[in-house]
């Protein structure tokens, strides 16, 4: 069993939402009703992974080329702060996941983060999401 086989935990996933034509649809319903499937997210989850791993190796020198953290990083008031004190901008740059910690003031988060730019979900408040607006790539 890899890790792709482990169920998400709901902070680990982010809901989307698709349209599907009718025939396309019908075709994925088809393919469950035949026992191929356990359920429609099940073959869409796995359609996507497989053209994940299609492209693998793309995604592996964009994430290289473009300096990105690859899976989830968390930044705490601690981080900000240590930031802060050293007299550092951060440049944050995620594929996957970016946490921005609920007690992070907005004038920590505006004197110590430069940018962000995330591939994936930024979960910070909406009043820091609204401070950095224009920092938020």
């Amino acid at each position: 069993m890899n890790a792709r086989d482990l169920k998400l935990k709901p902070a680990e996933s982010e809901k989307i939402t698709i349209n599907l034509g009718l025939i396309d649809l019908g075709q994925i319903d088809l393919l469950v009703s035949e026992g191929f499937y356990s359920n429609r997210t099940d073959l869409i989850r796995t359609a996507i992974r497989n053209q994940l791993n299609t492209h693998a190796e793309v995604v592996r020198q964009t994430v290289a080329r473009k300096s990105l953290v690859l899976g989830m990083h968390h930044y705490s008031r601690a981080d900000l702060e240590a930031a802060l004190e050293a007299g550092e901008r951060l440049q944050i740059q995620v594929l996957g996941m970016a946490s921005i910690a609920s007690d992070v003031s907005v004038e920590l988060a505006l004197a110590t983060i430069e940018s962000i730019f995330v591939l994936g979900a930024l979960h910070a408040s909406s009043v820091i999401k609204t401070a950095l607006a224009g920092r938020i790539l």
